[in-house]
């Protein structure tokens, strides 16, 4: 009965740290509104540190941490004049991080809501989503 019993204890608890693997993220992009920044993780390394622009006054970029929801190497907003958002992923809504070639304003507030990343950035984002899954990807937006 004891061996029973200790080999459920083994079981369950192979079990758990399977589950607290899974639920962490292999690659993490941290946003970090106030300094303007994106710090891009995997595994736990960071290996890129690019700069961003969120939104400008009048226009938010929601904090918090996400899963990305759907990814498209070239897509258009609907809400803002068809404007281009090249390799985008998406991670809450009609809101991704995404390429822009507006260059010049990178580590400033500028876009409506969006992360914008230099567009060589952003491919390079999109390929590691693809390459790790979405499920494997964690999007962290703080101040």
């Amino acid at each position: 009965m004891k061996r029973i019993a200790l080999a459920a204890s083994i079981c369950l608890a192979f079990l758990a740290a399977g589950m607290a693997t899974s639920a962490a993220a292999s690659l993490v992009a941290k946003v970090d509104v106030g300094n303007q920044t994106m710090t891009i993780s995997k595994y736990g390394k960071v290996v890129h540190v690019w700069k961003v622009s969120t939104a400008r006054k009048g226009y938010i970029t929601p904090r918090g941490s996400w899963r990305p929801t759907r990814l498209h190497k070239m897509w258009r907003s609907r809400k803002y004049d068809n404007s281009p958002m090249p390799y985008s992923v998406f991670y809450y809504g009609g809101y991704a991080i995404h390429g822009t070639s507006a260059v010049g304003r990178l580590g400033r507030p500028a876009s409506h809501g969006c992360v914008r990343l230099a567009t060589g950035n952003a491919a390079h984002f999109y390929q590691l989503v693809k390459q790790f899954g979405p499920g494997n990807t964690r999007i962290i937006v703080t101040n």
